[in-house]
C-alpha cells in the first residue's frame, strides 16, 4: 500500500481539524516526504498529551499511540527531547478543551 507523505498528511490533518472548528498549529516542520509527525493536544488547562503514530506488529496496521501526558511544560519538553534525536520529526499542536483532536476518526491511518 502506498503511503502518504508527511506533508500532505499534515495538510489533510490540519484541513479536518479546520472542518470541527478545532484550532491546530504546525510547530515544528518535520521532513515533507518521510517525517514522522507527534500530535500534541493541549486543554488550555495547563495540561496536555502527545501522541505519536506507530505500527501494530500483529497487523500491519498504523495507530496513534499516547507519547506522554501531564503537565504542559512537561509534555513540552518530551517533545524537544524528541526532536533532539529526530530533526525531520513534525509537531502539530491542537488546542481544545473538550479534548478532541479527531486521530481515531476514519481516514487519518494512513
Amino acid at each position: 500500500m502506498t503511503r502518504l507523505t508527511a506533508n500532505f498528511w499534515v495538510h489533510a490533518y490540519l484541513a479536518r481539524l479546520r472542518l470541527a472548528d478545532i484550532p491546530a498549529f504546525v510547530v515544528a516542520h518535520g521532513d515533507d516526504t518521510a517525517g514522522a509527525v507527534l500530535v500534541k493536544l493541549s486543554t488550555l488547562d495547563g495540561n496536555a498529551v502527545a501522541y505519536q503514530r506507530g505500527f501494530d506488529l500483529m497487523t500491519g496496521a498504523r495507530r496513534w499511540s499516547e507519547l506522554t501526558s501531564g503537565p504542559e511544560a512537561e509534555v513540552d519538553a518530551a517533545i524537544a527531547r524528541q526532536r533532539g534525536f529526530d530533526p525531520d520529526l513534525w509537531v502539530i499542536e491542537v488546542e481544545d478543551r473538550a479534548g478532541r483532536h479527531l486521530l481515531d476518526a476514519p481516514g487519518l491511518g494512513d
